[in-house]
């Protein structure tokens, strides 16, 4: 990359960090004058510099030095005078997800992982009906039936989308690379919204590149993202489930879907109007009558519901990490850099605790 393209990189690291350049410069022991400098692509960076802006604006060095995948490089630049915090997530988000491309593509480089051929919907969707068949037409292939999706993260990546569950703000970015795709949802939404977001992400994947399918081309992308997010909602909650539900009791009913499907209330809500049960001002109601976690837990015998919550990676890819590591491909640290929280050094076996370095 020319040096003006590793300053820009530079330059929307520091704004989605959401520091000036004097405090940028305060950070890492440079002069404000010489962040300006690279910024503008006006001086080189040697490789402590480098270290010293990532660790700072918390970014892997890799995201100063390598191409961005095309998906990304058609997200509006950050601007000094218009970044948002929406952007600055949405940034960071994105940051995290090439580097997360980085690891899956790493461990299928060893032949530990082999991405199975991503599973692309062969018919034009345009409108959200049509992604709603295209979300049945997944379960279909996957064998779910109207049942609830136990582990989100295992059917991505059974769809050939790998998931990475992050402690960053925001909700969800992803990308296809090749004949699979990668995604990054936050951790920090509510677990309904993080499923929401895990399989919007999918929708992505499912319903093709935007600027390359029906739906891309002939809808604005308002209406692409309400069709995909009607695809998240089907796969999640089938309309046929709520088709069955009796009108008698009706909230204690979509209370008890939601807890056992582990959807958000907003998407019950809305599926229950698609599926004709609400209407009108009685749908907006519901809305704002959001269940309490003490209902929702009551609706299923207490029973613990978690998912996208321990599990950071998908299982497929933690597996071939492990193998990796007993193998002697990776070390004990890189294996646990490649799992993202999901383990620490001293779970892994023959490892003492403290040892890593």
């Amino acid at each position: 990359m020319e040096w003006a393209e590793v300053g820009e990189r530079v330059r929307e690291s520091r704004l989605a960090a959401g520091l000036s350049q004097a405090g940028l410069a305060s950070a890492v022991g440079l002069e404000r004058t010489k962040i300006a400098k690279i910024e503008s692509g006006g001086r080189q960076i040697d490789a402590l510099e480098l270290a010293k802006l990532a660790a700072v604006l918390q970014v892997p060095m890799g995201h100063f030095l390598r191409e961005q995948p095309p998906v990304l490089s058609r997200r509006t630049s950050l601007a000094d005078d218009t970044d948002s915090v929406l952007s600055r997530d949405s940034y960071r988000l994105e940051a995290k997800l090439t580097a997360w491309l980085d690891d899956v593509r790493q461990v299928a480089a060893l032949d530990l992982l082999r991405p199975g051929k991503a599973a692309v919907y062969d018919r034009a969707v345009t409108d959200p009906q049509g992604a709603r068949e295209a979300a049945l037409w997944l379960r279909s292939r996957h064998g779910l039936g109207q049942e609830p999706i136990r582990t989100l993260v295992a059917e991505c990546e059974r769809a050939g989308q790998y998931v990475l569950v992050a402690d960053l703000p925001g909700d969800g970015a992803s990308l296809i690379d090749g004949d699979f795709g990668v995604s990054v949802v936050s951790r920090l939404a509510d677990p309904g919204r993080r499923r929401a977001t895990a399989a919007h992400e999918l929708g992505h994947l499912v319903l093709g590149d935007e600027y390359s399918t029906d739906l891309g081309v002939s809808t604005s992308r308002e209406a692409r993202e309400r069709a995909i997010d009607a695809f998240a909602a089907e796969f999640l909650l089938p309309s046929s489930v709520l088709e069955q539900v009796a009108k008698s009791g009706l909230r204690s009913e979509l209370i008890k879907l939601s807890a056992v499907f582990r959807t958000s209330w907003s998407l019950t809500v809305r599926q229950a109007g698609h599926a004709g049960l609400l209407d009108g001002d009685r749908l907006g109601r519901w809305f704002s009558d959001a269940p309490t976690r003490a209902e929702l837990r009551d609706a299923v015998g207490w029973v613990p519901q978690p998912d996208l919550e321990g599990v950071r990676v998908p299982p497929g890819y933690a597996h071939a990490v492990m193998e990796a590591l007993r193998q002697d491909f990776v070390t004990p640290a890189r294996a646990v850099e490649l799992m993202h929280g999901e383990i620490e050094i001293e779970d892994l076996p023959g490892v003492e605790t403290g040892a890593g370095s």
